[in-house]
C-alpha cells in the first residue's frame, strides 16, 4: 500500500512541476527561517548551563535606592565577598571575579628578562581560586583549587598558551608579564572557554595579585567586579535576600543605608540588560518570544500557501478523483494518498531548507556575531521530526478532505465550482492572514530601522565628528606628546581625559554639596578632563568658564540637569557652590554646560560633574581635519609609538564607538528586515496561488466577458481589484497590533521617534504594488486567453 501511494505521489508531482516547484520553494523557505530561528535561540539559550549545579549559582548584584527608584548595576564592594564568607558559612562557595579591559601582556623568557611579543588582551580576569569550584571551565594542567591561591600567578586558555608561547605544554611554569609592571608564574591551561559563556576567559591571574584586594572600603562599588556565590539546597534566593538587608546594615555606613545586593540567578544573567555581563552581549526574553513566534508564523503561512495552491490544483484533479472513486477507492484512501503527498513534498522541502541554512549560516553567524552551527544533535533531530509531522498534517490535512470530498459523477462532468473546491471565501481568509503577518512584520522592520537613523542622526549635545580616542598605557609624557600633537597641521585640537563624553565606561559617585552633612541621594557622572576638553568636543557653556589647566582639580563644571536636581533654576546661581568628593576632593563649581548624552541614547542624560584629574586620565582625544586624514592619522601613530615604544598602539572615531552601543538594535533591525522579506515572498507564494486559482474558477466568465465586449484591461482590473482588497483588509488587520507591540517596545528607549503615519502608507502602498505584480502574471495571461477555447466546451 504505501510503496503504491509512494509512486503515485511522484508521478503526480513530477506531471505537475510548477505546482511542485511553488509548494516545495514555498515551504523550504519558511522552513528554512525557521530553522535559522531554531538554532539561534537554541544557542542563546544555553549560555552557561553547563555548569555544575547552575540553578544554585547566584551573582550578588547592587539595588540602590534613589529619588527616581531603583538602579540596579553589577556594581560590588571589594570586601563584600569577604564578608559574605564571615557572615554565612552556609553558604557552599564564594568567590570573585574581575576583570581590567585593553590590557597589555609580555611573554617573559624568565622572571626578569622579556620577550618582543606582545599582545593586547580584551579583558584581562583576576580570579578566586573558588571560581573554578563554582564553575565548570576544565582545565587541561594544574590543579584549579591551588593554581590562583598565590599572589602573581595565572592560567591561560590553551588558544591563548600556543599564541603566548608556540603550544600550551610549554606554557607551563613560564611568565607574563601586564602592563602594571608585575610578573605572573603560568599555573595552569584552562581548555578553550566555549562560545556560550558571558565569561570569555584568556588570561585570569589570581585575585590576591590586585592591588586593592585588601581593601575595607565598603562603600565604593565597581562595575568590574562580580561576586558569585552558590546557595545550599535548603536555601532560596529569596530568602538570602531577606538576609542581605542585615548584611548591608552591618557593615555600610548609615549616610550609605540606600545602597543595597540581591540575588541574581545565573539562568538570568545573559538576558538582563539592566547589569550586563563581561562578554557585552545580552539577548532579552522579549526577542526570544519575538522570534519564536516570528517562526511559528513564518510556517504557518508556508502551510497556508500549500493549502491554496493544492485547493487550486483541485479542478485540474477532478477527474483523477471521480476515476479513483469509481474504481472502489474510500475517502479515507484518497485522503492517505494526498497526505502521502503532501509528506514527500515536506520532506523535500525540509532537505531544501537544510541546505539553504548551511548556506546562510556564516552570514547570519557574522551578521549576529555569534557561533551558530549546525549540529543533528537530539535537540534539532526532534525539531525537525515535529516540523514535518506538523508541516504535512497543517498543510496536507484540509487540502485532502476537500480533493477526497468530490462526488464521481460532479467530478467526472467537470462541473466543479468554487463552492465544492473549499470555497473562495476560505482562501481569501487565509491570504488576508498571510498579508496581515508580512505587513505586521514590514510595519515593525520600518520603525525599527527609523530608530537605528533617529540614534545615528540625533545631535549628542557634542561635536563627534572627525575625533578619534587612543588609549594611553601611562601619564608620564602625556604633556610632552600632547603639545607635539598639537603642532601637526592636520590635527585641530588634543584633550586627554578619563573618558570620551559619550562612553560605555562610567564612574559615578554621590557628593557632599555646599559644605551638606550628608550626601546627595543621587550619584553624578564623572568625566575626569582637561581644560581643552570643552574646545575639543565643541561642548557649550550657559553658565561661568572652563576650569583651569591643571593636574588637580581646582574648579567643576556641571551640566544643567545637576543644577536643577539640586534646585537651581537659573544656572548662574550655581556658580561659586562648592562639590565635594569623598572628603579628598572638593572645589567651586565654575561653569555650567547643556546636557549632553554622556551613554546611549537608550538612556536618560545624567547628572554629571567635569574636573581636571591628571591620574584618571587613560584617553587622549584628537579632533582631526578631515583633509589628509590618513597622512594625519599616520603621524599620529608615529609620535604615540614615539613617546609608548613598549606598549601597542590602537585608536578608534568617536563615532564608531557611539555606533557601537546600538549593535545589537542593528544586528536585529537586520534579521527583522529578513524575515520580513520572507514573510513577504510566501504571501506572495500565496497570492499567486489564489489567483491561479480562480483565473481557472473563472475562466468561462472572462470568456463570456470578452465575447461582450470586455477589453483586456476590464480582465486585469478585475482580477486586480479583488487582491487590492484583500491586502487593504490585511492591513487594516496589521496596523494596530504592529503598532501596539512596536510602541511598547521603544518605552525601552529614553529618547524614541513618533511612530508616524509615514510608516503605515508605505506599508500598504508596497504592499499593494507588491501584490499587483505577482497577480499580474495570471491577471495578463486570462485576459490575452482566446474566448474561443473557454467556451467550447458548452
Amino acid at each position: 500500500m504505501f510503496k503504491n501511494h509512494f509512486k503515485t505521489a511522484i508521478r503526480n508531482l513530477v506531471r505537475s512541476k510548477s505546482y511542485a516547484v511553488m509548494n516545495i520553494t514555498g515551504l523550504a523557505v519558511g522552513l528554512a527561517a525557521c530553522l535559522l530561528i531554531f538554532l539561534l535561540i537554541q544557542f542563546e539559550t544555553s549560555f552557561d548551563n553547563f555548569h555544575n549545579h547552575p540553578d544554585r549559582i547566584y551573582r550578588v548584584v547592587a539595588a540602590t535606592n534613589t529619588p527616581d527608584g531603583i538602579d540596579y548595576s553589577t556594581h560590588n564592594a571589594f570586601p563584600v565577598a569577604a564578608g559574605l564568607r564571615a557572615d554565612y558559612p552556609q553558604l557552599e562557595q564564594v568567590a570573585r571575579i574581575y576583570t581590567e579591559d585593553d590590557a597589555l601582556v609580555t611573554v617573559m623568557n624568565d622572571k626578569t628578562q622579556a620577550t618582543q611579543k606582545k599582545f593586547k588582551v580584551t579583558h584581562l580576569f583576576f580570579a578566586d581560586p573558588a571560581f573554578f569550584d563554582i564553575f565548570n571551565f576544565p582545565f587541561i594542567a594544574g590543579n584549579p583549587k591551588t593554581a590562583l591561591t598565590a599572589p602573581n600567578t595565572v592560567v591561560l586558555t590553551q588558544q591563548t598558551a600556543e599564541q603566548y608561547f608556540g603550544s600550551w605544554q610549554a606554557a607551563i611554569n613560564g611568565y607574563i608579564k601586564y602592563d602594571n609592571g608585575k610578573v605572573c608564574k603560568v599555573t595552569g591551561i584552562l581548555k578553550n572557554t566555549p562560545a556560550n559563556t558571558d565569561y570569555p576567559l584568556q588570561v585570569v591571574l589570581s585575585f590576591k595579585t590586585v592591588q586593592n584586594d585588601a581593601s575595607s572600603d565598603w562603600v565604593s562599588q565597581t562595575s568590574n567586579l562580580n561576586t558569585f556565590v552558590v546557595l545550599p539546597q535548603n536555601m532560596t534566593a529569596q530568602q538570602f535576600d531577606n538576609q542581605l538587608a542585615a548584611f548591608v546594615k552591618k557593615h555600610t555606613p548609615a549616610e550609605y543605608a540606600n545602597q543595597g545586593y540581591k540575588l541574581q540567578p545565573l539562568s538570568d544573567i545573559h538576558y538582563d540588560s539592566r547589569f550586563g555581563t563581561f562578554s557585552g552581549k545580552t539577548f532579552s526574553k522579549e526577542v526570544i518570544t519575538t522570534l519564536s513566534l516570528i517562526g511559528l508564523f513564518l510556517v504557518i503561512i508556508a502551510c497556508i500557501n500549500f493549502i491554496n495552491l493544492a485547493t487550486a490544483q483541485a479542478v485540474k484533479r477532478s477527474k483523477e478523483v471521480g476515476i479513483r472513486k469509481v474504481l472502489g477507492s474510500s475517502q479515507k484512501q484518497l485522503i492517505l494518498q494526498f497526505l502521502y503527498e503532501t509528506f514527500l513534498i515536506t520532506c523535500t522541502a525540509v532537505v531544501m531548507a537544510t541546505g539553504i541554512v548551511c548556506i546562510t549560516l556564516p552570514l547570519l553567524d557574522t551578521l549576529l556575531q555569534a557561533d551558530l552551527e549546525i549540529r543533528f544533535d537530539l535537540p534539532l533531530i526532534a525539531f525537525i521530526l515535529v516540523a514535518i509531522i506538523m508541516t504535512t498534517l497543517l498543510s496536507g490535512f484540509y487540502p485532502a478532505i476537500i480533493l477526497s470530498g468530490f462526488k464521481p459523477i460532479t467530478a467526472l462532468k467537470n462541473k466543479l465550482t468554487g463552492r465544492r473546491t473549499g470555497g473562495l471565501s476560505m482562501r481569501r481568509a487565509l491570504v488576508v492572514f498571510q498579508f496581515a503577518i508580512a505587513q505586521a512584520l514590514i510595519i515593525g522592520t520600518l520603525v525599527v530601522v527609523s530608530q537605528m537613523n533617529f540614534f545615528t542622526n540625533t545631535a549628542m549635545g557634542f561635536d563627534k565628528e572627525a575625533i578619534i580616542t587612543v588609549p594611553i598605557p601611562n601619564r608620564s609624557k602625556i604633556d610632552a606628546l600632547k603639545t607635539q600633537l598639537l603642532a601637526q597641521a592636520g590635527i585641530k585640537n588634543v584633550s586627554v581625559s578619563a573618558y570620551s563624553p559619550a562612553d560605555d565606561s562610567n564612574w559615578g559617585s554621590d557628593f557632599r554639596f555646599d559644605n551638606a552633612i550628608k550626601p546627595t541621594d543621587f550619584e553624578a557622572d564623572l568625566k575626569w578632563a582637561d581644560a581643552d576638553y570643552f574646545k575639543t568636543y565643541n561642548i557649550q557653556f550657559i553658565a561661568g568658564r572652563p576650569y583651569e589647566q591643571s593636574d588637580t582639580v581646582k574648579g567643576f563644571v556641571v551640566n544643567e540637569l545637576l543644577a536643577r536636581k539640586l534646585g537651581f533654576r537659573d544656572p548662574e546661581d550655581m556658580l561659586g557652590k562648592r562639590i565635594n568628593f569623598w572628603d579628598k576632593v572638593e572645589a567651586p563649581v565654575v561653569g555650567v554646560i547643556k546636557d549632553f548624552n554622556g551613554h546611549s541614547l537608550e538612556n536618560a542624560i545624567k547628572p554629571t560633574v567635569l574636573g581636571s584629574l591628571k591620574r584618571s586620565y587613560q584617553l587622549i582625544n584628537i579632533k582631526i581635519q578631515p583633509q589628509n586624514a590618513t597622512q594625519t592619522l599616520a603621524s599620529i601613530e608615529n609620535l604615540w609609538r614615539q613617546a609608548y615604544p613598549d606598549f601597542i598602539y590602537e585608536y578608534q572615531f568617536l563615532n564608531d564607538k557611539i555606533a557601537g552601543f546600538y549593535q545589537q538594535e542593528r544586528q536585529l533591525s537586520q534579521l527583522y528586515t529578513l524575515f520580513a522579506g520572507i514573510a513577504l515572498l510566501i504571501s506572495c507564494l500565496g497570492l499567486y496561488g489564489l489567483v491561479s486559482f480562480m483565473a481557472v474558477q473563472r475562466i468561462k466568465e472572462v470568456g463570456v466577458r470578452k465575447v461582450l465586449g470586455a477589453s483586456a484591461m476590464n480582465i486585469i482590473y478585475l482580477f486586480s481589484k479583488e487582491f487590492t482588497v484583500l491586502v487593504a483588509l490585511a492591513f487594516l488587520i496589521a496596523a494596530p497590533f504592529a503598532y501596539y507591540f512596536m510602541h511598547q517596545w521603544l518605552q525601552n528607549f529614553a529618547y524614541r521617534i513618533n511612530i508616524s503615519a509615514g510608516i503605515f502608507l508605505l506599508t500598504i502602498f508596497a504592499s499593494v504594488i507588491i501584490a499587483w505584480l505577482t497577480v499580474g502574471y495570471q491577471s495578463i495571461k486570462a485576459a490575452l486567453a482566446n474566448p474561443v477555447d473557454s467556451l467550447r466546451r458548452e
